[in-house]
This record gives C-alpha cells, structure tokens and sequence, in this order.
C-alpha cells in the first residue's frame, strides 16, 4: 500500500493546531514557532504532491479510498487533478506567510490580560483551516467533501469574531461589538448555504445511490445514470448556491467585506486567498462534472451574476473609506472574473479562472498584508488618516505599489495572464459579456490608484512622519510574494502546465469545445 500522500498532507496542520493549542500558556513564543514550523512541513508535503504529480497522467492522482459509513455508501476518498494540485499547492505556500505576519497579532493587550490561551488558540485555528481545505480540495466523495467544507466555518468564525483588528477608532467595546456582527454574519450566511447544500447532497444519494464523485460522472458519461432534467436543475441549484456564497458571488456576498474589515490582515487574507477558492473550485469540480446540462442551463444567468460581482464591486471599492474594505469589494470584482471564465465553457476560460484562483491568492496576500503592516503602524484602517507615506517608509510603500499593480492586473504581473485568458475566453462565445466586463479593469485602476495616491504620496501627515519602514520579518513575508507576482507574471507556465489538461477533461464532461475562430478567408 502506497504512502497516502494526501491525507498526510492534511493531517499534519491538523495534529499541528492540536499540538499548538496544547502549549502552555505562559509559552507564546513557542506556540508561534511550532506552527510555523508545522506549516513549513506542510508546505514541503505540497510541494512533494506537485512533483509527484503528472499533468499528462490520470485524470485523478495519489487517489485513496477507505470504507467509512458503510451503510451509506460514504467512502474516505481522495485524489487530485491539476486544478486541485495548484490550490494545495498555494493553501500551504500562503500560510507560513499568514502564520509570520500574524505574529503578535494575538498577543495580550496588556500585562495580565488573559483569554482563553489567546496566541496558541490563534494559531492552532488557522492550521485547523489549512487542513479542512486541503481536503476540500482532494475530497472525491461528495459527502466527504460536504464534512469539510462546512466544517472550516467553525475555526473561521473565532478567527473573526474572537481575534479582530485592534485598530478601531470607536473604541474596544464598539470593535468587539462589530467583530460579533461580522462573525455571525460570515457564520449564518455559509450556514444556511450549506443546510441548502446538504439538502442537493442527500438528494443526489437518491438518486446516485452513492456519494463518489467518479462513480457518479463516469455513470452520466456511460449512461447507466438517468437523471430527470428538473431533479438535475434543483440538484445543481442546491450545490451552486453554497458555492455562490462562499466565493463570494453577488447578491450572496455582503458578509465578506464585514469579516475582512473586523478581521486581522493575516486573517483577512486566509478569508479571501485561501478559504472562498474552495468555492470557485467546487463550481469546476462539483457543479460542471455532476450536473453537465444544468451548468449550462444556468449558464446565461450566472454570466449576469459574475457581471454585476464585477462592475459592482468595483464601483463600491472606489468609493471606500477604509482599506481593507476596498479590497474586499475589490476581491468580489475579481471572484466575478473567476465566475465568468468558469462559465464561458471555454478553455481559455477556464485555464484563466483557474489561473486566477492562484494569482488572485498571491496578489490579494501581498496587497492585504501590507496594508496590515501600515494599520498596525498608524493605528487606522481610514485612508483619509495617511499621506505621504512613501517619503518615510519607501520600502513599505514600494511592496504596497507592487500588490496594487497586481490588483489592477498590469501586463508584467502574475493576476494579468489570468484576467487576459478570462476575457479572451469569455469574448469567443459570448463578445457583449466579454466587452462589459473590461470596464472592471478600468475601474480597477482607479480604486488601486487613487487608493496609493492618498495613502502614500503628497505631503507627510504629521501622525506618519515617524513611521518605521519594513522589518525583517515583514521582508520575509512580503519579498517571496512580489517574486511569484513578477515570476508567474512573465513565465505562468509551470501553472498552466499542469491546470489545463483537468481544464480539457472538465470541457469534455460538460460536452463543450472552443468556438472555433471565424476568420474571413484570405483572397
């Protein structure tokens, strides 16, 4: 029996944040350095499934499979596709960067102040969501799926609610007070997705008679599966809306720009570059193999709800006062890419989206990151209490620029090639959504722009002039992300290398091929 890779993978930050919760009290710094070695180990497991993994091989690889609830046909099982090897591969990359700029963010406020192991409890939750999403994202049965994705709402909603930004300007009682709001709104919101999800899931049993993902796509495929054209859309319907609301995806998205705001920018980031790509991936791996004709039965309708998520997002970031709710609305602009390119039904489309899953991640945690190391200096989340900051602190402004850019998708940087694919993808079979959804780039622009311009330029606001520029730690942080930006940006394919052979087979599931060009004969 060979060595199950996978599941190692997951259970190291598992038995990590067990470990790291146990820790005594008094030893803060030791909890930090375990996790941050735990997340380390983790990351190297990664990269060995990515080596071990073959673009050109099955279509699902390192598989396990394991009786579980016998009676109900659950199974215990595993593998990976190339979408799923890329988002592992950036889950583990991202959270010893999260676990380092998160350093003191849970230490006591003062000398005596004591919750409950407050830095070990910080981060054994975020390992324990490193490990629920690695599953997520190699789980092939449905319901094995189901466990986890619902599961990681627990360790996110303490993160929110019981470790929040410090940087309020109303107050500690009013912050706790909101922080309250933003967990229970991400925590009801995703609830009542998943009681949705749950009811699709125990009525694709009935059907199916089984939970297993290749089972159930291989039947449709040889049609030994017959499912009514209602009962698919229903079913379809009941899977797309838990995922709508964790990507986010207008009008299922106003939880996320209250969790990032209350959120600490190491949270916020696992938020947004980590936990909400489960939900685009399970648009590819879920909705597109199980229910081909419902995917493009609703394909009209989603097209207009990944417009709006753009545009919409994108107009409401301009008008923000507050970072980190810029780039949340910012980050629900771009999940509307991510959403468009999944349901072009196109390659482009969908290698972009994939893509994009991957670079939004880096670009998001560079920019979010950051932007918390400048609150935490300045002690606001308000753009309007900055100015000036690259005269005293030109390296920080300089890696913010960078994560701005990449924001905006300049040619050069990583999230570029993704958007270009997206469009590209999207304008071959549908031009007018193609042509509308341009203008977020535009209005992406702006916010970026407008967002340095005010924050960072013009004349030195007195509360600012002594602000110290990065440290060592932060560089560690910051510097291996601005590399992959530039890197990926330039050379993106080791990624698309391995993503656009899953890509291919996910086209054939649902019976789609490219428009083919049409281009007037030369006379």
């Amino acid at each position: 029996m060979s060595f199950p890779l996978l599941t190692a993978t997951a259970a190291l930050p598992a038995l990590g944040a067990v470990a790291t919760a146990a820790v005594p009290a008094a030893r803060r710094t030791a909890a930090k350095w375990l996790a941050l070695v735990v997340s380390l180990a983790t990351l190297a497991l990664a990269a060995v499934v990515l080596v071990r993994f073959d673009p050109d091989g099955a279509h699902y690889q390192l598989t396990e499979s394991h009786p579980w609830i016998a009676d109900f046909g659950v199974r215990y099982e595993v593998g990976v596709d190339g979408i799923a090897v890329a988002l592992i591969a950036l889950t583990a990359l991202l959270i010893p960067f999260i676990v380092l700029a998160g350093w003191h963010d849970a230490d006591p406020l003062e000398t005596g102040s004591r919750r409950w192991r407050p830095t070990q409890g910080f981060f054994a939750l975020i390992l324990a969501v490193e490990a629920m999403v690695i599953i997520s994202f190699a789980a092939t049965d449905v319901f094995v799926f189901y466990i986890f994705f619902e599961a990681m709402l627990i360790p996110m909603y303490f993160l929110i609610g019981g470790f929040g930004d410090r940087a309020h300007e109303h107050g500690e009682e009013t912050a706790a007070t909101q922080r309250s709001y933003a967990a229970v709104k991400f925590l009801l919101y995703n609830l009542v997705g998943g009681l949705i999800m749950l009811a699709a899931v125990i009525g694709l049993y009935v059907v199916a008679g089984n939970f297993s993902l290749q089972q159930i796509a291989e039947a449709r495929a040889n049609g030994s599966l017959h499912m009514a054209t209602s009962t698919e859309r229903w079913l379809f319907l009941g899977f797309f809306f838990a995922f709508a609301v964790k990507a986010p995806l207008w009008p299922l998205h106003t939880w996320l720009p209250n969790a990032m705001q209350e959120s600490t920018a190491p949270v916020a980031v696992l938020i947004t570059a980590v936990v909400d790509k489960v939900g685009t991936f399970a648009m590819l791996r879920f909705c597109l193999q199980l229910f081909p004709e419902a995917s493009k039965w609703a394909t009209p309708v989603i097209l207009v709800l990944a417009l709006i998520s753009i545009v919409y997002g994108a107009l409401l970031a301009v008008g923000q006062r507050d970072i980190k709710r810029l780039v949340a609305y910012a980050s629900i602009s771009h999940f509307g890419f991510i959403v468009l390119g999944i349901f072009a039904m196109t390659s482009q489309g969908q290698s972009g989206a994939t893509l994009y899953m991957v670079n939004h991640g880096i670009s998001t945690a560079a920019l979010m990151l950051v932007a918390g190391f400048l609150i935490s200096r300045r002690g606001s989340r308000l753009i309007a209490d900055y100015g000036g900051v690259q005269k005293v602190a030109p390296v920080l402004a300089g890696t913010f620029l960078i994560g701005g850019l990449a924001t905006l998708s300049l040619p050069g940087l990583a999230p570029f090639v993704s958007e270009f694919l997206v469009l590209v993808g999207t304008f071959t079979r549908y031009p007018a959504v193609g042509i509308i959804a341009t203008f977020g780039i535009v209005l992406a622009a702006l916010y970026t722009l407008v967002l340095y311009q005010r924050t960072m330029t013009g004349p030195v606001k007195p509360e600012v002039s002594a602000m110290p520029d990065l440290r060592a730690r932060e560089l560690v942080v910051v510097a291996p992300l601005i590399v992959l930006l530039i890197f990926l940006g330039v050379y993106p394919k080791p990624v698309t290398d391995i993503v656009n052979p899953a890509v291919k087979q996910t086209m054939s599931d649902v019976q789609k091929k490219d428009p083919k060009p049409e281009v007037e004969a030369a006379k």
